[in-house]
């Protein structure tokens, strides 16, 4: 039945003895969104849903939201639920931010977190006494490894001297591919020695490796070039493209000697490292004075 009310129907008043009202689930009444458990749920709908497509952080505003909700209510189970769901988030955004920043075959890191990477510890480095090193690497003879063994077995061979470059890096150091089979030592606070000590050490490491077990009359070498900056205060700011270019230049030099060296800049002249230092005649002229 309905009353009237100013001349319209409208619902008739509850009596006491009528049954309370049933509300479909998810519906809530005001009373529940003055009390603060109505909006704490549907913060908490609302970050369940962000984070399905992927939006961490409206997620997390969300669920912080109704944490600070529920914090004020008798329930302190449902705080301590959300505390364990807004964790879960921060770790699955972490995960998805970790992935965008590897490469997908090699696991090592991929160009995008070396662009930022390397800028940001240029310009912590700058006007400092540390030095910082970059070293890039590239496999020697590579296409002809994938022309004779196939793309896969190709695979596993940089996955392998990936594992080999990042063996003992020192702290604070890390390895990311630049392209193709090109990849890039970052060596923050080092030393010029150390640095070209690093480079030789990982090349050796990758020639001795035993590469017939992983397929009969496979060898693989790799060459690199190792370029060191050390600014300071009254020095001009070195930036990231500058310091690729010169490691990408030692890189030719270490090429051109006969490949499987490491190529780096003393002073002036351009030499190799380790058991390649004997061809210093075949540097080319061009590079030495890059």
């Amino acid at each position: 039945m309905t009353g009237l009310r100013n001349g319209f129907a409208g619902p008739e008043p509850l009596r006491d003895d009528d049954p309370p009202t049933v509300l479909p689930p998810g519906r809530r009444t005001r009373q529940d969104l003055a009390n603060g458990t109505g909006m704490a749920e549907l913060h908490e709908s609302i970050a369940s849903l962000l984070a399905s497509q992927g939006q961490w952080r409206q997620a997390y505003h969300h669920l912080r939201s109704a944490l600070n909700l529920m914090s004020t209510t008798d329930t302190p189970r449902v705080p301590e639920q959300l505390r364990h769901e807004v964790n879960r988030l921060r770790r699955e955004h972490a995960e998805a931010r970790e992935q965008s920043l590897r490469d997908t075959l090699t696991a090592s890191y991929n160009r995008r977190y070396l662009d930022e990477r390397l800028a940001d510890l240029l310009a912590e480095h700058a006007g400092t006494n540390d030095g910082l090193a970059v070293a890039l690497v590239d496999l020697d003879w590579f296409k002809q490894v994938n022309d004779t063994y196939g793309h896969l077995l190709g695979d596993r061979v940089l996955q392998r001297v990936v594992d080999l470059l990042q063996e003992a890096l020192p702290t604070g150091a890390f390895c990311a591919r630049y392209g193709g089979e090109e990849f890039v030592l970052v060596l923050p606070n080092i030393k010029p020695a150390a640095a070209v000590a690093v480079c030789e050490t990982a090349r050796s490491r990758v020639e001795r490796f035993p590469w017939a077990q992983m397929a009969p009359g496979l060898l693989v070498t790799i060459s690199a070039g190792v370029a060191h900056e050390h600014t300071t205060a009254d020095s001009a700011p070195v930036s990231a493209e500058q310091q690729l270019i010169s490691a990408d230049a030692l890189l030719y030099a270490a090429k051109q000697s006969g490949r499987n060296a490491v190529a780096y800049r003393s002073g002036s002249e351009v030499r190799l490292a380790g058991i390649a230092a004997g061809r210093r005649d075949t540097i080319p002229r061009r590079v030495a004075g890059y």
